[in-house]
């Protein structure tokens, strides 16, 4: 087994997308709409399945905004150099909630970015190909 995607529902598509490839540098791997069903699908990723898992947004025709609740926590994404990355989601205009620091308890560097939806992504530090 193996994880294929993780979902999350997003008021507005297109801005939500801007974030996710032009932030965060992911990149837009498919996009389907279902007017009879009055749903969008975008799957996000820095590559495809099976190598690696996407994220897919879902926009609900007419539904701008979603209760966050509180069962969620956030996406991971590894990054080389957590306090560059968190200089790069700035100037890229999004917003950083926790600048790069060590866990609580612990000496992982992470920090924290919310996407325009209010999602929480960790970004946490480690050798890694992935560049922001």
């Amino acid at each position: 087994m193996r994880i294929l995607h993780t979902m999350l529902r997003v008021g507005n598509l297109q801005r939500s997308i801007d974030f996710y490839t032009k932030v965060l540098g992911m990149h837009l791997l498919r996009q389907s709409d279902n007017p009879e069903y009055k749903y969008t699908l975008a799957f996000l990723g820095y590559g495809s399945n099976p190598e690696h898992a996407e994220l897919e947004l879902t926009y609900n025709y007419g539904v701008e905004q979603y209760d966050m609740g509180t069962a969620y926590g956030h996406i991971a994404i590894a990054v080389p150099d957590a306090e560059a990355a968190c200089t790069a989601v700035k100037e890229r205009g999004g917003n950083v909630t926790r600048e790069a620091g060590p866990v609580k308890g612990g000496k992982t560097i992470i920090a924290f970015v919310q996407d325009p939806d209010g999602y929480k992504i960790e970004l946490i530090q480690r050798s890694s190909d992935v560049t922001l």
